[in-house]
């Protein structure tokens, strides 16, 4: 899990979760894009620093072209850091579903972030983990809220990253909303090679020196 710290364009601070898919690429959603962002790796408790903890800034952000945030739709972003995670025990990349993958409704999976407990109090310190049963697409229809705290976060399904957390109702209550994945994976293909031609663009060659 990656938890994202972002300035606004208000300059707010505002978190949002997402998780890590190779050491130098994040994803998450598309409505989590701010003027800067710093992403933390390893944490259990986000507001303890541990030493398991991994600070990496983002050098840029790949929100999806398309992505509609009135209507909430194309919720995807890839985030390029500055550097390389380190894998470790605490520090992990999620496998992502090939393309056109489907899970059926009725599947049990895990959804963990750093979001609320209750509607009326404020995005846990400690990385929470909920169990949830996926419904048939045309029961999610008319739902636009936002959510706070998880919005980023892995929807994972067996250990893979099926879907990633967009929106929800207000109350918390079913349905929430995840984008899924496998239907944007040439997308996030192609824009991790964008974002390695990024990087090298980035470095300075031997004559520059």
């Amino acid at each position: 899990m990656a938890q994202l710290e972002l300035v606004t364009p208000q300059d707010m601070l505002v978190a949002c979760g997402g998780f890590l898919i190779r050491r130098d690429f994040v994803l998450t959603a598309a409505h989590c894009a701010g003027k800067s962002i710093m992403v933390t790796l390893g944490a259990h408790n986000i507001r303890k620093k541990e030493d398991t903890w991994q600070k990496l800034e983002v050098a840029q952000q790949f929100p999806h072209p398309k992505y509609n945030d009135s209507i909430v739709r194309r919720d995807i972003m890839l985030l390029k850091l500055k550097g390389k995670a380190n894998l470790t025990l605490a520090v992990g990349t999620l496998p992502l579903p090939p393309q056109f993958n489907f899970i059926p409704p009725g599947r049990m999976c895990r959804v963990a972030g750093w979001g609320r407990t209750n509607v009326q109090e404020p995005g846990s310190n400690t990385l929470q983990e909920v169990k949830l049963r996926l419904m048939e697409p045309q029961a999610c229809r008319h739902f636009t809220t936002l959510t706070t705290g998880d919005s980023g976060g892995p929807l994972l399904c067996a250990g893979v990253a099926q879907g990633i957390v967009s929106y929800g109702q207000s109350d918390a209550k079913p349905p929430a909303i995840f984008t899924r994945i496998s239907h944007y994976w040439p997308w996030v293909n192609k824009n991790s090679i964008q974002g390695e031609k990024y990087d090298s663009d980035a470095k300075p060659t031997q004559e520059s020196q």
